[in-house]
C-alpha cells in the first residue's frame, strides 16, 4: 500500500489542511517553501495516464479546493506542480499536486 493510501485511511499521521469525500490536502513533510501542501486524490490512481473518464469531473473540483486552501493559508501567489512518471521526478505513484508558495519562487523556464 502506498504512503498516501495509508494517510487517507488514517494509518499514518499527517497534518491535514482540508478533506472531503474525494480529496485530502496535507502539509508536505519536506517543504521547499514556507507553504508546501499536497493535494491528493483519494482514489489510488498512479499517474495522470491512468485516469479514466469517471475521474475527470472530480478532478475539476481540485481548482476550487486550491482556491480555498491558498486563501485559508493567506497566499495569493503560488505554484502548482504535478510530477507524472519517473523521468519527471514522481516519487509516490498516487496522483497528487504540490501547492507551493509563501515566498518569491524562481522561474522554471
Amino acid at each position: 500500500m502506498c504512503v498516501f493510501c495509508e494517510i487517507i485511511q488514517g494509518r499514518q499521521s499527517s497534518e491535514k489542511v482540508y478533506e472531503d469525500e474525494d480529496f485530502i490536502v496535507i502539509k508536505d513533510i519536506k517543504p521547499v517553501a514556507p507553504v508546501h501542501l499536497l493535494l491528493i486524490y483519494k482514489k489510488h490512481v498512479p499517474t495522470i495516464n491512468d485516469l479514466t473518464n469517471e475521474d475527470f469531473p472530480k478532478l475539476v473540483r481540485m481548482f476550487e479546493i486550491i482556491q480555498k486552501v491558498t486563501k485559508d493559508q493567506g497566499i495569493e501567489s503560488y505554484r502548482i506542480v504535478q510530477n507524472n512518471g519517473k523521468d519527471a521526478g514522481q516519487e509516490i505513484y498516487h496522483i497528487h499536486f504540490h501547492i507551493i508558495g509563501g515566498r518569491k519562487l524562481k522561474g522554471i523556464g
